[in-house]
């Protein structure tokens, strides 16, 4: 729990890069331009491998520092650096797979990265079983069978891209950077690496806040979190079918299917985020018991259950308007406004309101996030259809 705001901190910029590789590989793949979808695929493979290292080396200098830094109870600070530290040993590996399933997903192939990831997922159970409740390793156990866990999707990814037919082929002697790409990769993922970064950086001041609490809350907090991961995960396949949609029809002058494609997502992920977020806090009590036996913790997971889980749809509406918006080939717009609409909002909350003795409280500081996802979703859509509008005039044949 104390752990996931500072690994999100440091991952996402380099995991805001895939979005490029997906936005690009998506436009020449509705555009049937193969050359440049192999050149893109090398070049997204080299910078991941490439940014996994120097993430590993970075992870590991000032993992607990930072872990001190964001004030981390004293009681769990030392066995969080380990986590941390032995989480970004992986982080080649982490970061190739996402990259590589980025590069499928953008060419429509969503169903392998699924299978990888649930063989990765039935090896990181049975890993947690020997290395925690066998060996008695603790949280070292737990990191460690995540990152082994994660090598063994890997090498399945790699495996399949090495014998693909078509652009998508990864050959090991094309493997290195091609400046053209590289800087689109750039150009179109960094404003979404920075945008997941000041993200991060915003959480981290809540999680900070969170554990200003105390331990309890920090592990209530973090139990509802974790339940609430299923909800986003579910919903972020809307905003990655959106860019990867929206770009291919870009890439294929198809500019009239555009609009439909997001209000078909929109009702979607809305739909999903409504059942599973209402549901996961109408079962809230029995979901939190698998994390945890005490009543207290129990407790502080359902308040963040009911001001987060319950609304987490409107998290979903925002991030499919965000796909929408890149797969146009708008990076930069949606950016800001999520930094500020999100990021903005949350930390000038923390300054203000939550110092408020009166609203010092846990469901104040929750309460800002559904504030932030409302006002951000509105200034996307409103971008969304100026910039929409602009594109039909231009190509008025579409």
């Amino acid at each position: 729990g104390s752990t996931s705001s500072l690994i999100n901190l440091l991952v996402n910029m380099f995991m805001g890069l895939s979005v490029g590789a997906n936005i690009l590989i998506s436009r020449y793949y509705g555009a049937k331009k193969e050359e440049e979808i192999s050149a893109t695929v090398h070049t997204s493979i080299t910078v991941a491998a490439l940014a996994g290292v120097v993430l590993a080396i970075v992870g590991n200098i000032f993992a607990k520092p930072l872990l001190v830094l964001m004030g981390s109870p004293e009681d769990v600070v030392n066995l969080a650096a380990i986590y941390v530290k032995i989480y970004f040993a992986g982080m080649p590996m982490t970061l190739v797979y996402n990259y590589g399933a980025a590069i499928l997903r953008a060419v429509g192939d969503t169903k392998r990265p699924l299978y990888y990831l649930t063989t990765a997922g039935v090896v990181n159970v049975l890993l947690n079983l020997i290395f925690v409740i066998g060996l008695h390793m603790s949280v070292a156990g737990v990191a460690l069978a995540t990152i082994l866990a994660q090598c063994v999707s890997t090498i399945l990814l790699l495996r399949c891209m090495c014998k693909m037919e078509g652009s998508c082929r990864l050959e090991l002697k094309k493997l290195g950077i091609n400046r053209e790409k590289a800087w689109l990769l750039l150009r179109h993922g960094l404003p979404a690496g920075l945008q997941g970064s000041v993200f991060s950086f915003s959480n981290v001041l809540i999680q900070s806040s969170i554990n200003s609490f105390g331990s309890i809350a920090m592990a209530g907090s973090s139990a509802a979190a974790n339940i609430e991961g299923f909800v986003y995960v579910a919903m972020n396949s809307f905003q990655q079918t959106a860019l990867c949609f929206t770009s291919q029809n870009l890439g294929g002058g198809k500019y009239e299917r555009i609009t439909k494609i997001l209000r078909n997502a929109i009702v979607m992920v809305a739909t999903v985020g409504i059942i599973m977020g209402g549901g996961c806090y109408l079962f809230g009590i029995k979901l939190l018991g698998i994390y945890s036996s005490e009543s207290a913790v129990i407790s502080y997971g359902l308040v963040r259950m009911k001001w987060i889980g319950r609304l987490y749809f409107l998290c979903g509406m925002m991030e499919v308007c965000t796909g929408a918006l890149r797969g146009m080939g708008v990076s930069l717009m949606p950016m800001l406004a999520s930094i500020i609409g999100v990021c903005g909002i949350r930390i000038g909350w923390i300054m203000t309101v939550f110092r408020m003795p009166e609203y010092h409280s846990l469901e104040s500081l929750y309460f800002s996030y559904a504030v932030s996802w409302v006002f951000t979703t509105v200034f996307h859509l409103i971008s969304f259809l100026v910039i929409h509008r602009k594109r039909m005039r231009q190509f008025p044949e579409a």
